[in-house]
């Protein structure tokens, strides 16, 4: 299991360029559809919680998988297969393109490899937002992420309000 849960880490660090949410797809179809190590609500919600917690919320995922399947040695081996390949592609990347950086095809393809990145990075949000499946909460999405784009209001405080609101809610709904 500690081998499988490295070679799973391994290969999403591997194929993922951009940010910790261009892995979103890739963690979701291993850990989910493939390896059926969570199902899909237990993998969200995990989700939720690595994002709150301080830190790139990629590794808090590796982690919290590895944990839950083999505890700590789990969490160390998730955590070091999704760093290595990208440590290692970068040493070596940048060894090789230090001399060539201002070639125009070494920036073309940094180019076009950037809409693939925003793909993948929008995408976990759409099919977030699909799933509410209901207007009154897509919408408050929606505005929740306009009010943050255009006021530069920290997140912070809606994730505060949001935790107070989800406790009182579920404090009053409890008989």
């Amino acid at each position: 299991m500690i081998g499988q849960l490295f070679y799973t880490f391994f290969k999403i660090g591997a194929f993922t360029f951009g940010s910790g949410y261009a892995m979103i797809p890739l963690i979701e179809r291993e850990i989910v559809t493939r390896r059926q190590w969570f199902t899909k609500q237990e993998f969200w919600d995990q989700f939720t919680i690595a994002q709150s917690a301080p830190g790139p919320f990629s590794l808090n995922t590796a982690v919290f998988v590895g944990y839950r399947m083999r505890g700590t040695a789990g969490a160390v081996a998730s955590v070091a297969g999704l760093v290595l390949p990208p440590f290692i592609i970068m040493f070596c990347l940048a060894a090789y393109l230090a001399g060539y950086r201002d070639l125009d095809r070494v920036e073309a393809a940094f180019k076009g490899i950037r809409p693939c990145v925003v793909a993948l990075i929008a995408m976990p949000f759409v099919q977030w937002i699909v799933k509410l499946r209901k207007p009154l909460k897509i919408g408050l999405v929606l505005l929740l992420t306009a009010v943050l784009y255009f006021t530069g209001c920290s997140p912070v405080w809606f994730i505060l309000a949001a935790i107070l609101f989800g406790a009182a809610h579920e404090y009053h709904r409890k008989p």
